[in-house]
């Protein structure tokens, strides 16, 4: 499909910079977002504005969407003037967001019924990823779908791998969400518990990163929760709503997810303290509020650890 026209739709932290980045690999783009400023933005990179849901769709032989939330996917392709309404028969809808799977599930049928093909592709690696066009991109629907879109993946992203049917994608999504959000958990109560025992988290972290607990989330969130740096990369809300749906299709599958559930009460109560703008990465602060410290090179000084 190289050379195909591409509707892009949610311009948000990640959508943005995916949708400039097929742009700059030469593809014909139609856009739209809720807000303008960012459709003006793309606009005047070379984009074309789509007007509404259904105007990129019919504008498009691939239109994508990079939602916050199911209940916004189904807007989008359900609502008045949505995808369905202009997706024409034979062309492919990619949904890159990260919802539920059952949602994907039933999204998928309503396009089937519209002639057209769709791939569910949520995505790992965050703005940086989307920026450098390095994100991990999950695929779930018919692999020759698949193989048809292939190269408008590797516009936008490294490792792509096909994981099965419709859902898949967002099965494997949520199984990285859990990964991530317990790891971050155990750097916080790493550091922290560094801090507060007067030794350097800093120097914990490097020590740390040689070893067989060396991880990207070490690297690059413990070097954050140092810096105190928590501007949005991908938002506590949001990781909140993946290990909610993490936690529903577990209930579905009889599955337990016990350190998932204290991580996801975790993010609801930084949520609570209205943290919930904030990157993933301020899980720590929550930890710090409760220690009476913060992760912040050099350490407090602790002489009894009795």
């Amino acid at each position: 499909m190289a050379g195909k026209r591409i509707g892009f739709i949610g311009l948000g932290i990640m959508g943005r910079p995916m949708a400039r980045n097929l742009l700059h690999a030469g593809y014909q783009v139609s856009v739209h977002n809720r807000s303008r400023g960012p459709v003006d933005e793309l606009v005047s990179a070379g984009a074309r504005d789509g007007g509404s849901p259904r105007g990129v769709a019919a504008d498009s032989d691939i239109t994508m969407t990079m939602l916050p939330d199911s209940p916004d996917v189904q807007e989008v392709v359900h609502g008045p003037d949505g995808v369905l309404e202009g997706l024409r028969p034979g062309s492919v809808f990619v949904d890159m967001s990260s919802i539920s799977p059952i949602v994907t599930r039933a999204i998928a049928g309503a396009i089937e019924a519209r002639g057209a093909q769709m791939l569910d592709a949520p995505v790992s690696g965050g703005e940086k990823g989307a920026i450098e066009a390095t994100l991990s991109i999950m695929v779930g629907g018919p692999v020759d779908v698949f193989e048809r879109v292939r190269s408008v993946f590797e516009a936008l992203g490294k490792n792509i791998v096909h994981v099965g049917d419709h859902g898949a994608g967002q099965v494997t999504k949520i199984c990285n969400q859990i990964v991530v959000a317990l790891t971050i958990q155990a750097v916080s109560e790493a550091l922290v518990l560094a801090a507060k025992a007067g030794v350097d988290p800093a120097k914990v972290r490097q020590a740390l990163l040689g070893g067989f607990a060396q991880s990207r989330i070490l690297d690059q969130h413990g070097q954050r929760m140092l810096e105190r740096n928590f501007a949005p990369g991908f938002r506590v809300r949001l990781h909140q709503k993946d290990l909610k749906n993490a936690l529903s299709a577990a209930r579905a599958l009889d599955v337990p997810l016990p350190a998932t559930a204290v991580v996801q009460e975790a993010f609801t109560a930084l949520a609570g303290k209205g943290r919930s703008d904030l990157d993933h990465s301020s899980l720590v602060t929550l930890l710090e509020d409760s220690a009476h410290t913060e992760v912040r090179p050099g350490g407090e000084s602790r002489t009894n650890l009795t």
